[in-house]
């Protein structure tokens, strides 16, 4: 292993650790949204990104 200078594999957990809770939160409010959403709005909100790009075609 190469040398590391002192504090640098706990910075790497911090850094680490602090990832992870991000993306536990993310997954948190997309759970938490996707439970309090009806079907209608899941479908709407999935749709945009197509709707989007057919959008732009039409404009054009």
């Amino acid at each position: 292993m190469p040398q590391t200078r002192t504090g640098g594999i706990e910075m790497v957990w911090f850094l680490f650790l602090g990832d992870m809770l991000v993306m536990l939160f993310m997954v948190v409010v997309v759970t938490w949204l996707s439970l309090r959403s009806t079907r209608e709005t899941l479908d709407f909100s999935a749709r945009i990104p197509l709707q989007d790009e057919q959008d732009e075609q039409d404009d054009g």
